[in-house]
């Protein structure tokens, strides 16, 4: 492990930063988490493993006073040292990572999925509970601006009674560009289904509620893909509303990012939060302040009934801006105050349910019921 100047003071002293160290630095690890805790007041970013060397240099050169470790194990055995353990590792990697850590008497945030399966959360969230520590799951797309904005509309009532909610990730990716993400094998966890899936099933359980029955379509349709990469999801919720979820990497023509019909009124909204963009771009959420997830108007949803939007009807809805650091800024507040952490493992695992019943329904053709 290499090491520079500690920025943080003993662990534990009074106001001390809580010292974070990352497991992973591909795109999870450097574009969200590494910047997302660097921003976050009250955490600081002590450690990052990877084994990759140009990435152990990429993490310094961006996090100067980080540390670099070449494996997990390496950052496990510093325990002591630090408050916090977030992994940004292959899906594949999860479970184990995260028992290990709890284990070692560490909190832990999990990117999503948090495992392949929800009796594999909920172990993880028993262990957790059982040890007195935090367990979550980085859903970020809860701080999009879009869903941000479909959820006050719904909760203020300007939809009325929703009763089908449509939302995509789709993409035009006719190349597959390989790696574990795409890797057919079932113990990587890849495909479209847990990727950007894990996104949508969450967004609709959180506006809706539970899910009652799920019935799924599901395709390798590129040369040379080996997993999922078309997917269609339907979710009845207990509650009545519909769910129409797709996530796929070969949309010749992108539909939009939401349709939501409500009694009173609809809202159509195309385009993705801009965050993930400017997070690529090195933008970052301390340094663009008041600017930080803002859209301009030209890329505004529109809210009306009875009128189309590509013809210009219906009236344009100032979209809220888009806040990924405010998950950050609840998992500190968590573990400095107690609380639940703003996803809970629990959560996630009630969307692995979702996802564990559309890969049924897919292979058998049918509704499947969820007790």
């Amino acid at each position: 492990m290499s090491a520079t100047t500690d920025p943080a003071g003993p662990p534990g002293a009074p106001h001390a930063p809580l010292r974070v160290g990352l497991i992973g630095y591909g795109l999870a690890g450097s574009v969200f988490h590494a910047p997302l805790i660097a921003a976050t007041e009250g955490l600081v970013l002590d450690t990052v493993s990877t084994a990759n060397p140009e990435r152990q240099a990429q993490a310094r050169t961006e996090h100067p006073q980080v540390r670099t470790a070449d494996t997990p194990e390496a950052v496990l055995d510093r325990a002591a040292d630090l408050d916090l353990i977030v992994l940004a590792s292959p899906n594949k990697t999860h479970v184990p990572l995260a028992t290990a850590a709890l284990k070692a008497g560490l909190p832990v945030v999990v990117d999503k999925p948090l495992a392949a399966t929800a009796a594999e959360a909920e172990a993880l969230a028993a262990l957790a509970a059982d040890r007195g520590l935090l367990l979550s799951v980085f859903q970020n797309r809860r701080w999009d601006n879009d869903f941000r904005t479909v959820r006050k509309l719904i909760e203020d009532g300007t939809l009325g009674d929703v009763q089908r909610f449509e939302s995509r990730f789709e993409r035009w990716r006719p190349q597959p560009k390989g790696g574990w993400r795409e890797s057919g094998d079932p113990l990587e966890i890849g495909g479209l289904l847990y990727d950007l899936g894990s996104h949508l099933v969450d967004q609709a359980l959180t506006l809706f509620g539970p899910a009652v029955s799920v019935y799924a379509e599901s395709d390798v349709r590129r040369p040379g893909a080996e997993a999922d990469d078309d997917t269609f999801i339907a979710v009845t919720h207990a509650g009545g509303v519909r769910s129409h979820l797709w996530v796929s990497a070969t949309t010749a023509m992108l539909g939009p990012r939401f349709r939501v019909l409500g009694s009173r009124a609809g809202y159509v909204k195309h385009g993705l939060d801009p965050q993930e963009a400017a997070l690529r771009e090195g933008l970052r959420p301390g340094t663009e302040g008041a600017k930080w997830g803002v859209e301009p108007e030209s890329r505004w949803g529109r809210l009306g009934a009875g009128a189309s939007p590509q013809s210009g009807g219906a009236e344009p809805v100032p979209t809220l801006p888009g806040d990924y650091p405010a998950y950050y800024a609840a998992v500190a507040r968590a573990l400095r105050e107690g609380g639940d952490p703003p996803v809970t493992a629990l959560e996630a695992a009630e969307t692995l349910r979702v996802l564990e019943a559309a890969r049924r329904s897919a292979a058998a053709g049918r509704v499947v019921p969820l007790g």
